[in-house]
């Protein structure tokens, strides 16, 4: 069994981080012990984060991060480390896309070769890779764990004049050039 993470590319939810720990120790503990992420958005890193200090805990656990491009990889010069030496490393065959689209092929590539999916997806965004990716994957038949919680919203519950306000606010406090 193989559990796929897809998720929006910035996160706000101050509880996530402990969300997704809960979601992945449920799955071990359902006898899943396989990981697979990308490497481009917040949601990405958090997941890798979290398997990387589950993994002190369960030291069997497989952890693979797909990437788009060898870029990921490569130093920058001789004291730069390999940011991914204690996972595996998947790069699908799809250098003949667009840039852009990469992500999105390999999320596809990445779900093809799931059972399972945990995903930080808000469904309402209008528009969203990682939402064309979970849709993908429940077209597919994936079990979706999806984490996203409304109230993670930076204004969620604020009236349109506290919104306003508050935007207000920080852009008086922000630094002037």
């Amino acid at each position: 069994m193989k559990i796929g993470f897809i998720g929006h590319g910035q996160i706000f939810a101050k509880t996530l981080p402990q969300r997704l720990i809960t979601a992945i120790k449920a799955e071990i503990e359902s006898g899943c012990f396989s990981f697979t992420m990308g490497a481009h958005g917040e949601f990405d890193s958090l997941a890798l984060q979290s398997c990387r200090k589950l993994r002190e805990e369960y030291p069997t656990l497989q952890i693979e991060v797909v990437l788009t491009g060898l870029h990921a990889i490569q130093k920058s010069d001789e004291w730069d480390s390999t940011p991914y030496s204690d996972v595996s490393t998947v790069l699908y065959d799809i250098e003949e896309a667009h840039y852009k689209q990469r992500i999105t092929l390999s999320n596809k590539k990445m779900l093809d070769t799931c059972d399972a999916l945990i995903c930080y997806v808000d469904e309402k965004a209008y528009r969203s890779g990682a939402k064309t990716a979970m849709r993908y994957a429940k077209r597919k038949g994936l079990r979706v764990i999806n984490l996203y919680d409304e109230k993670d919203k930076p204004f969620y519950g604020m009236t349109d004049e506290e919104i306003a306000a508050k935007w207000k606010e920080i852009c008086n406090n922000s630094p002037k050039e």
